[in-house]
């Protein structure tokens, strides 16, 4: 039976799920007759645990790695870079210097995706670790922006002033370092409160975990939604850029369902050559792609007025 926080289905079922990184060193350290089938030897192992179905590590098996979704990041970098200096053309547009920093932000995730998804570093090595606790903190940072930023656009507190910035970057910085702590905690065990072995451990039971890389995402993302919808219709009166709103999150929750429910038929059907995430991370880069052309479409009469 599944309990709450049991990452067991997902790091068995889901390709290339990142968070599985810190199991995998884990079950190395306490527990490790439990990594059997393709996670051993560590050498070639595919991200996951006993995956039924994952992409061997590169130069193992005649693997090139998880190419598909190492050029899905490397092409979605350069498409942020050109949100990045559009967003920071609009000089006068609300919310600006926070919009720019969620999309900051989203940059340093897709380098960080590219390795702890690209099956290019060895399961259980440091590097490949440290890399994931990074990579779960920019995520926690992510959404924590994302939600700042339709609390800016309230305009409860000045855009871009101290009162606006201060408590922004230093909740950012809060978000980062407890993504990192509690990772770097599962994986290398320094306390049991959180880094403990689940009983029994192919469970790979972890609240703390789930919480913030998937309950706090979601939260996140309602709330950013029902307060920017509550903006646009009752504030705004408008209706347009709604329809950007609820685009971007259709694409959102698309990504998702391509990770977990396409991820094991594409990677079952290429012979493990490529798996979803791939599609999940176009769909969620065109979803900030549209996330800004939202802000764009509620933020025109700034951009009017700046070319004057």
């Amino acid at each position: 039976m599944v309990a709450f926080g049991d990452f067991k289905p997902l790091c068995s079922d889901t390709p290339s799920y990142t968070w599985c990184n810190l199991f995998y060193k884990q079950l190395q350290r306490a527990s490790d007759s439990t990594l059997t089938g393709k996670s051993v030897p560590p050498e070639a192992a595919p991200i996951g645990i006993n995956p039924t179905c994952g992409i061997p590590r590169l130069g193992h098996d005649g693997s090139i790695g998880n190419i598909a979704n190492i050029v899905a990041c490397g092409v979605s970098v350069l498409f942020v870079l050109v949100l990045i200096v559009l967003c920071n053309r609009r000089k006068a547009a609300v919310g600006r210097i926070e919009l720019r920093t969620f999309l900051i932000i989203y940059l340093v995730t897709l380098p960080l995706q590219l390795v702890t998804t690209g099956a290019l570093l060895q399961q259980g090595s440091t590097a490949l670790v440290a890399l994931t606790a990074i990579h779960v903190g920019a995520v926690v940072a992510l959404f924590w922006s994302l939600l700042a930023n339709a609390i800016v656009a309230t305009q409860v507190v000045e855009d871009g002033t101290l009162s606006s910035l201060v408590p922004f970057y230093i909740f950012t910085a809060i978000s980062l370092g407890v993504g990192i702590y509690i990772s770097l905690d599962i994986a290398l065990g320094v306390t049991t409160v959180i880094g403990g072995v689940s009983n029994p451990p192919e469970a790979l039971r972890s609240i703390a975990l789930f919480v913030i890389t998937s309950i706090w995402p979601a939260a996140c993302a309602v709330l950013y939604f029902g307060i920017m919808t509550y903006i646009v219709l009752r504030v705004l009166n408008e209706t347009r850029p709604m329809w950007y709103y609820i685009l971007s999150a259709c694409l959102f929750v698309l990504s998702q369902l391509a990770w977990f429910l396409l991820g094991r038929v594409i990677c079952t059907g290429s012979n493990a050559k490529v798996d979803g995430s791939f599609i999940a991370t176009v769909l969620e880069s065109a979803a900030v792609g549209v996330l800004y052309l939202a802000w764009k479409s509620i933020t025109e009469e700034s951009w009017e007025e700046d070319d004057y």
